[in-house]
């Protein structure tokens, strides 16, 4: 449909939008479903606005599954048996998956995926912080499992009933997986600590180390994030950053119990006034770094994500030819 939209000056001289009688009908509609908690599908009018945070999000999202490979694919030789090999080859097939699934959700507001996987390469687009940092030893793979996949999901899970149809039906399977990534993770961190002296010290470290970037996950502050309020109005978002970390420091500091390791953070309490958990203030100055492509492993991860799509590249000009033999047989 072409566009028709134009400007006029409005309060205090300031050019604002005039929708077409098409627009207008579509914007109607979209907060109708928006207002009825309802789903909004790829064919369905949407704002500009709404479009472009949802291809920010959901691409961001399918970047750090894929980017989220490389630290634990790199103990899947180094794992300590040939079981925890499996599981951890299966783990990162889920990512991998995850990936997928989100890129296609991602495609269908209107940004083919070479567009989204030449952003990733060029490192114009972000994605979590979280995996910029090593995984220095076999209990990382634990401290990732239970605290990094522990946060995805307690980020996620709301994300099912995200307004966007192809996202929040992504979720649902997205977030089962993960559950079992968490287990994983959490039972790794659970042998360890009822193992040896040493063991159990490998496990209380990668906890110290995981601990503070896990919280990060969520974003700044409320007070600092720009999205947060206007993906909240639009049902992509159920709950806030700070909402959502609350949430995540509850859960695992009875789960810590269990393991038997203490969480590094002085200052964490429950307030019965408030009625929240109290904890530490967090490091935002490198949160910011990281993100900015400062952090320990920014250029080490892009590297390695660049040379594994030049050496797929055979791999996709096979499926190309393929494709293009199959329809030229079928026309």
């Amino acid at each position: 449909m072409a566009e028709h939209t134009s400007t006029q000056a409005g309060d205090g001289g300031r050019l604002q939008a005039v929708l077409s009688p098409e627009d207008e009908a579509g914007q109607a509609r979209f907060d109708e479903i928006i207002a009825q908690d309802s789903r909004i599908e790829p064919r369905d009018w949407m704002p500009e606005g709404y479009r472009k945070t949802l291809t920010r999000q959901v691409s961001q999202h399918a970047h750090s599954e894929i980017i989220g490979m490389q630290p634990e694919a790199n103990w899947i030789t180094r794992a300590p048996s040939l079981k925890r090999k499996a599981i951890l080859m299966a783990k990162v097939q889920d990512e991998a998956g995850h990936g997928l699934y989100l890129y296609s959700a991602a495609e269908t507001l209107g940004t083919p995926r070479h567009v989204l996987n030449e952003q990733l390469l060029t490192g114009r687009a972000k994605y979590s912080s979280i995996f910029n940092y090593p995984a220095r030893t076999w209990a990382d793979m634990g401290a990732i499992g239970w605290l990094v996949d522990g946060a995805a999901i307690a980020n996620q899970v709301p994300l099912c009933r995200a307004s966007y149809g192809p996202y929040g039906r992504a979720m649902v399977r997205i977030c089962k997986e993960e559950s079992f990534h968490q287990r994983q993770g959490f039972e790794i961190l659970l042998e360890l600590s009822r193992g040896t002296a040493e063991q159990k010290k490998m496990a209380q470290d990668a906890v110290n180390r995981f601990y503070e970037p896990s919280l990060m996950m969520f974003g700044p502050p409320d007070a600092d994030s720009p999205n947060s309020k206007q993906s909240m109005a639009w049902n992509i978002k159920r709950f806030s950053n700070d909402d959502l970390r609350q949430r995540f420091v509850g859960m695992i500091v009875e789960q810590a119990k269990v393991l038997g390791l203490t969480l590094p953070d002085p200052d964490l309490r429950f307030d019965e006034e408030s009625g929240k958990w109290i904890h530490q203030d967090l490091n935002w100055d490198e949160f910011k770094a990281v993100l900015a492509g400062n952090g320990p492993c920014n250029a080490q991860r892009l590297q390695r994500r660049r040379e594994a799509h030049e050496d797929g590249a055979w791999v996709r000009e096979a499926a190309a030819a393929y494709a293009a033999k199959t329809n030229e047989k079928a026309a």
